[in-house]
């Protein structure tokens, strides 16, 4: 195998449940607000601002989570990498800027708080949609990153292809 390839989504039971909860959600305070015309939590039966932002933050946040993804490749000139919407365009990190690569196990919630884009300002960041299997890069400058795999086996054989070859 030469090249790596992985796009990532959040597909988790649990966030499909999550918005099935929501759904619901919006169709009960509508049922209360048109049929029953009675109030729900703070927003009242004749307040359509109110009733308003309610469903559009619900409605826009939903498919929100279907947006992110991420997408990985690793190649001859490096590791590429893009967490969409968070990075508009592909970042690449060169087998010349990496003094360990390789692939590991982790606790995503001990190590790094949960799934995502983890890490932000920090020298140890991490990109991972689900799962506990990531690829462990330590650069030169002493920054670390993990990308989160679910394609473990494939990643290590394209991994020990070409960081080897380019750390004799």
């Amino acid at each position: 195998m030469r090249i790596f390839n992985e796009t990532q989504r959040f597909t988790q039971w649990w966030l499909l449940l999550i918005n099935i909860s929501s759904l619901i959600l919006i169709l009960y305070s509508c049922y209360k607000w048109f049929v029953l015309e009675d109030a729900v939590g703070n927003v009242a039966v004749d307040d359509r601002v109110g009733q308003t932002i309610f469903i559009l933050v619900i409605a826009l946040v939903i498919p929100l989570i279907y947006v992110f993804n991420l997408k990985t490749t690793i190649d001859e000139i490096g590791i590429h990498y893009q967490f969409i919407p968070i990075n508009f365009s592909k970042k690449i990190i060169r087998w010349h800027e990496i003094e360990k690569c390789f692939v590991r196990t982790y606790s995503p919630i001990r190590e790094y708080g949960g799934w995502g884009y983890r890490g932000l300002s920090g020298k140890n960041k991490a990109l991972n949609i689900k799962g506990n299997k990531g690829i462990q890069l330590v650069l030169k400058n002493g920054d670390k990153l993990l990308i989160g795999t679910q394609k473990e086996n494939d990643a290590k054989m394209v991994i020990e292809r070409y960081f080897k070859i380019t750390n004799e």
